[in-house]
């Protein structure tokens, strides 16, 4: 027996990066998925291409930013795979200014609603469901939540995210629902491809300040959220899972060049 088998997820931020790699592995643990994205076209194509290969999954094109369109999304990919037991609050944006200095009122309150508004929607859309049968919720944060690595905005809404995270955790338990949150380090996703295209060398920049010495894949963050969503972290609440190779362990690099090794 595979460790998601007839449960029914809905993963947002489902086409690309580390949604599709949660996808895929929930699929591959037997669950049924619920494809969610903003774009209708991608998250059509990327349904059409499981249902090929046989897998039980449908589509929910939405803006999470709309509780609306996300409601109706999921009740309509509901009709068709039956209640929702996991959700997985992966969409996001990334930061749209580097400092406070160089944000703007309108750019923060879109990276606000962007990345802590949303994923309130998409848990909204489907609390009923967990309500009835119990069930588990994946936020996937980010290690801007925890220190500051620029991007005001984006940051504070990560953090904001491990607040809202031990809240459902707390106010939801009495139903058997979990709640808890991931906080990835640098993931090598398509998000990044523009950066590259200028600058090919940025990932060998990056990893030096990781323990590991490398940045994240996707599957690097799909493999513990498909864990969180398991009844294997069955006593598994309010958590926080640093998915970071270390980085949030101390700064390794800082320390070597503290270091006066020839003292």
């Amino acid at each position: 027996m595979k460790r998601l088998d007839g449960k029914v997820a809905l993963v947002t931020g489902a086409v690309g990066g580390i949604g599709t790699a949660v996808v895929k592995d929930f699929l591959a643990e037997g669950a049924k998925v619920i494809v969610m994205d903003i774009k209708e076209d991608a998250v059509q194509a990327a349904v059409d291409a499981y249902k090929a290969d046989g897998h039980p999954v449908a589509a929910a094109a939405a803006d999470i930013r709309d509780a609306d369109a996300v409601k109706a999304a999921v009740d309509k990919a509901v009709a068709e795979l039956g209640p929702v037991s996991i959700v997985v609050a992966n969409a996001n944006t990334g930061g749209a200014s580097t400092t406070l200095d160089k944000s703007t009122p309108e750019a923060f309150r879109t990276e606000i609603a962007d990345n802590m508004a949303g994923q309130f929607n998409t848990v909204h859309a489907c609390i009923d469901m967990l309500k009835k049968t119990g069930g588990s919720i994946v936020v996937v944060g980010s290690v801007n939540g925890l220190a500051t690595f620029g991007q005001p905005g984006y940051s504070a809404a990560k953090s904001a995210l491990l607040s809202y995270t031990r809240t459902m955790a707390t106010e939801y338990g009495e139903y058997n629902i979990r709640a808890n949150i991931v906080c990835p380090g640098t993931v090598r996703t398509p998000a990044w491809d523009a950066r590259l295209a200028k600058k090919p060398d940025v990932m060998d920049g990056l990893k030096r300040w990781y323990p590991l010495g490398r940045v994240a894949s996707p599957e690097d963050i799909a493999k513990p959220i498909a864990f969180l969503a398991s009844d294997d972290a069955a006593f598994i609440s309010g958590a926080m899972l640093p998915i970071d190779g270390g980085l949030m362990a101390g700064n390794h690099q800082m320390a070597r060049e503290l270091t006066l090794e020839d003292v």
